[in-house]
């Protein structure tokens, strides 16, 4: 998107949005740490309001979700070399650092298979985000029923 559409959009001019941002990688940073920041307290909420398994599990669909949703953002900034986690990190709102814990409180809730590693999880995440069928709710909810324990 053009910046004069995005100032537009914004009710600014374009001028405000060139000294803000110099450079479209430093806008595109912006909004991805913005959404990171809603992802993180979603997170945050979703550990608060429910139990460990049915927190890690909400919080790994709507990450997929919204990778999903915002797939050029991210792909631009990878492109860039912008080191997102270090920023996210900086900013307090590395989703990363919460799905890892959330994945550990599930797993000793036994809601997850113990065996599961974050970078499993990282995996599947992106097996889900290169999935381009009609449902990707489908291809979640098989994956969330493979991270459960096995029952024997």
């Amino acid at each position: 998107m053009p910046i004069h559409e995005i100032a537009r959009r914004a009710g600014v001019g374009t001028g405000t949005v060139s000294r803000h941002f110099p450079t479209k990688e430093s806008l595109y940073a912006a909004v991805l740490l913005d959404r990171m920041s809603q992802l993180r307290r979603a997170a945050d909420d979703a550990a608060a309001d429910h139990d460990p398994g049915q927190a890690f599990f909400d919080v790994f669909a709507r990450l997929i979700h919204e990778g999903v949703s915002h797939r050029g953002l991210a792909e631009a900034l990878a492109g860039s070399g912008y080191d997102i986690e270090a920023a996210a990190t900086a900013a307090d709102c590395n989703v990363s650092d919460r799905l890892r814990h959330l994945l550990s409180d599930a797993q000793r809730a036994g809601a997850v298979d113990p065996a599961i590693t974050y970078a499993d999880v990282k995996a599947m995440m992106a097996g889900c985000l290169a999935y381009n069928g009609p449902d990707p709710d489908r291809v979640i909810d098989v994956i969330i029923r493979g991270l459960r324990p096995v029952s024997r």
